[in-house]
Order: C-alpha cells, then sequence, then structure tokens
C-alpha cells in the first residue's frame, strides 16, 4: 500500500484505544493529530510523549485532538498514560495494521539485525479526515511545537 499524500483522505481505520474505540471521523469538528511511535516506555517515545502532553492545551485552544498509536498493547498504553499524565488517547495498533495503512509499517535495521517496525511519524488532518500536513522519520526535539504550528495554520 502506498503511503498517504498531504490533502489526500487519511485511510480510514478503527483502532483500540485507552477511552474506547476510535474511528477517523469520531473527532467531531476538531482537527487530528496521528502520531506513531515505536514503543512505549522507550526514551524517544517517552520524550515524543511527553512534548504533544506539555502542549496539548495549546493543541486543543487550536481545535486539534491528539492520538498516539504504537503496536503496544492496551494494558501497556494504560500504564504508560499514567505514568506520564497524557491527556491524550493512545491507540494500540498490535496486528500494524493502521500503521500499514499509513504506509508507516517499514523494514528497520537494528544493531545489524532487519526487522519490521514502525516508523516515527505524524499526520495532521483537518476536520473533513483530509491530510493536511505529514511528518516522516521524525526528530522528537522540536517537533510537537511544529505540528502545533502546522495546526494553528489550518
Amino acid at each position: 500500500m502506498t503511503p498517504a499524500k498531504p490533502a489526500a483522505k487519511a485511510p480510514r481505520f478503527a483502532v483500540p484505544t485507552t477511552a474506547g474505540p476510535f474511528r477517523l471521523g469520531d473527532q467531531g469538528r476538531d482537527k487530528l493529530v496521528v502520531y506513531f511511535y515505536p514503543r512505549d516506555n522507550t526514551p524517544g517515545c517517552t520524550l515524543e510523549g511527553a512534548d504533544f502532553r506539555d502542549l496539548a492545551a495549546s493543541f486543543r485552544r487550536a481545535g486539534t485532538r491528539i492520538l498516539g498509536i504504537s503496536t503496544d498493547t492496551l494494558e501497556s498504553h494504560r500504564r504508560f498514560k499514567e505514568k506520564m499524565r497524557f491527556p491524550f488517547e493512545l491507540g494500540a495498533d498490535e496486528d500494524h495494521a493502521v500503521a500499514v495503512r499509513f504506509g508507516v509499517w517499514r523494514q528497520k535495521n537494528m544493531y545489524g539485525r532487519k526487522l519490521m517496525g514502525i516508523e516515527r511519524s505524524t499526520f495532521l488532518t483537518d476536520a473533513q479526515g483530509r491530510i493536511r500536513r505529514e511528518w516522516r522519520k521524525v526528530r522528537v526535539k522540536g517537533h510537537a511545537a511544529e505540528v502545533l504550528a502546522a495546526a494553528r495554520e489550518i
């Protein structure tokens, strides 16, 4: 499957989250940030989530919801969310079907071993579910602020 392109309709998806099932379109009139991250409780993923957490009120004022997705279990997500006090939900894509639909399920090289995993990526949709911006191979530092700036522009 080819990755989503900006201004294209976001791939339709449903995912169980820490607050119950979520389907694209459930965000109502809000924009939506979907950020894909590799694993709960790892240094980069913890920092990325904390950055989104620290800007969550600003995202709300910009009419934008946040949803983090990884292949971890809901139980892992619940512990991670509680520990980090995330004011947004985490989605459990255990079979990586949502990651495949967004084109972020990739072969990675880790310590000389090739394995499949999530490529850290973020998508910003408008209220109609069109992808307005996407970031791939994300570097965590400053990323959440860049996404917020983009959300304010649309």
